[in-house]
């Protein structure tokens, strides 16, 4: 027997030769007699040749085996991290099946942007207070390399969350300020208000993640000389000052005394515009408020850009307009924007970058716009892979925490990742009928363990908070399940869905990409990045 029957001998014992007989070896002689492809038998197939499974799996390994590790300390010139809030193992892998539906495929065998990405490890998103976490101390963890409590920004774990007395000595230094005072150029983006928890961990201290604006801080907080979030970021003095920041949250930079350009009245008390100081602060800035200023932002004369395109938080991308005054850049379009403006700078720039409203829709328990701002958020990953090098860009893709989302049931291959389960007969062939539980009901591949349940609704998204709470079965016979009105059934009745504790994925290429693996904790995120690009070493140096 010569080599090549022995491997397609032993791939037939694994089961790979499963679909056809391998028939019988005839006479001593007639396999391979003419020494070609080892057929064994007149019926024999070379399954390693055919099999596509096994010659992606032999794809895959080639690929691994030209990997080539970088683990020079300061070998990475910029970095960027994104952050897709909420972003759990489930939602990935339901985006990842959605978006591959939406191009015309059965979905399963897609892969977002990030999946490609060639190291792969796994964070423990705890708390220190907290065994189920929340983004401002997930945050502080990957920003930091110190994990504290629940609610709490760039703060150790000796603080008393919403007490300020309490924050002396407390002060954590963020990988933005350590960037910025190494003389690297700096951004934040964010679909949700950037003074919310996840970018504000970036820049902000404060022992209360909901201290976004003045009219926000207690009496308490005022007298001990706490500042709220949106007045620390114009304050952000190491280095040069933040060079990009972008996301919503306009109202918290604006007087209440003010109306911004849609209408909405801002929330300070102070009196303070701070779009303005921004533009008084910096030179070369620019503040843009929608997508057609963003658009015209010439990056080649603007070295300190802001941009608050909501009020509140940014539209999902599901409803996001492009023109007018409420016209918003997508992520994909931030993120590229944001990369041409900091790779002016020589010495190299740190961007983190957070898809923030896969959290939002999770919590109002609709799945659709949650997968869809996935999948915005795997298109800004592509554009960021493309304006960059990974022999000089460490990029890491993770998520702060997951939610309690599930891919349920035994839906056939290809089945609508948002439809109703429809599962295979005993035959093996897609069924015609929906799957149906003890009550012969209909159910979804996706649900919520807790949250408001079930609603079919016109509009649907943070419209849901609207109506009660609807927990448990419903007919979903005659409902369009995958309409972007419809809200995923819950077990557990709650006024949001919540975070869950489960481990969230980190996926990473480039120069230090190969410290992500195994199972870490979520602080392990800030260690590598630093050593990446010997962030402390080098603002060490450059002080006085």
């Amino acid at each position: 027997m010569n080599k090549k029957f022995l491997i397609v001998s032993i791939a037939a014992m694994l089961g790979l030769a499963a679909c056809g007989s391998d028939g019988d070896n005839g006479n001593d002689g007639n396999n391979g007699s003419d020494g070609s492809n080892g057929g064994n038998g007149n019926n024999g197939q070379d399954w390693t040749a055919v099999n596509q499974w096994y010659v992606d799996g032999q794809a895959r390994v080639a690929k691994a085996q030209e990997l080539s590790v970088n683990n020079q300390a300061g070998a990475a010139k910029n970095i960027i991290l994104f952050v897709g809030d909420g972003m759990g193992v489930s939602t990935v892998t339901a985006a990842r099946i959605l978006a591959g539906q939406l191009k015309g495929q059965t979905g399963e065998e897609n892969s977002l942007s990030f999946e490609t990405l060639p190291y792969l490890g796994l964070a423990k998103t705890y708390n220190v207070d907290g065994q189920t976490p929340d983004s401002a101390g997930t945050m502080t963890a990957m920003v930091t390399g110190v994990k504290t409590d629940v609610g709490v920004l760039s703060q150790g774990e000796g603080v008393s969350r919403g007490n300020c007395a309490s924050t002396a000595g407390q002060n954590l230094v963020t990988s933005l300020e350590l960037a910025a005072m190494a003389g690297l150029s700096t951004g934040v983006v964010s679909t949700a208000r950037i003074t919310h928890a996840t970018p504000a961990a970036t820049y902000a201290h404060s022992p209360e993640r909901n201290w976004e604006s003045d009219a926000d801080l207690p009496a308490e907080a005022v007298t001990n000389g706490c500042k709220d979030i949106a007045s620390q970021l114009i304050d952000f003095n190491f280095g040069s000052g933040l060079n990009v920041v972008m996301g919503g949250g306009r109202r918290a930079f604006i007087p209440s005394t003010m109306t911004d350009p849609e209408g909405k009245s801002g929330k300070r008390l102070d009196n303070r515009n701070l779009t303005d100081e921004w533009l008084n602060k910096y030179p070369n800035a620019a503040y843009v408020a929608d997508r057609e200023a963003f658009l015209a932002l010439d990056p080649s004369n603007t070295d300190h850009a802001l941009g608050l395109f909501n009020s509140s938080h940014m539209e999902y991308d599901y409803d996001r307009t492009t023109a007018g005054v409420t016209g918003e850049p997508s992520l994909a379009e931030m993120t590229a924007k944001s990369i041409d403006i900091l790779k002016k700078n020589d010495q190299g720039f740190v961007l983190i970058i957070e898809a923030g409203r896969i959290d939002h829709a999770h919590h109002a328990g609709n799945a659709a716009r949650a997968l869809h701002d996935t999948i915005a958020m795997s298109e800004a990953v592509r554009v960021a892979m493309e304006k960059t090098s990974e022999k000089d860009t460490l990029l890491i893709v993770t998520a702060d925490h997951s939610h309690v989302f599930t891919i349920a049931g035994y839906p056939t291959r290809g089945n609508p990742i948002l439809g109703l389960v429809k599962g295979n007969g005993a035959d093996g062939r897609p069924s015609v009928t929906n799957a149906t539980d003890a009550n012969g009901l209909p159910y979804t591949t996706v649900g919520y363990a807790n949250g408001l349940g079930y609603a079919n609704l016109a509009t649907g998204g943070d419209e849901r908070y609207g109506y009660a709470a609807a927990a448990g079965r419903f007919d979903l016979n005659y409902v369009d399940t995958q309409s972007a009105g419809f809200h995923q059934e819950a077990l557990v009745p709650l006024g949001s869905e919540t975070h869950a504790g489960e481990d969230v994925g980190i996926f990473a290429s480039g120069p230090g990409s190969h410290l992500i693996q195994g199972t870490v904790e979520q602080n392990h995120i800030f260690h590598v990045m630093n050593h990446a690009a010997s962030l402390v070493e080098k603002a060490q140096s450059a002080q006085p």
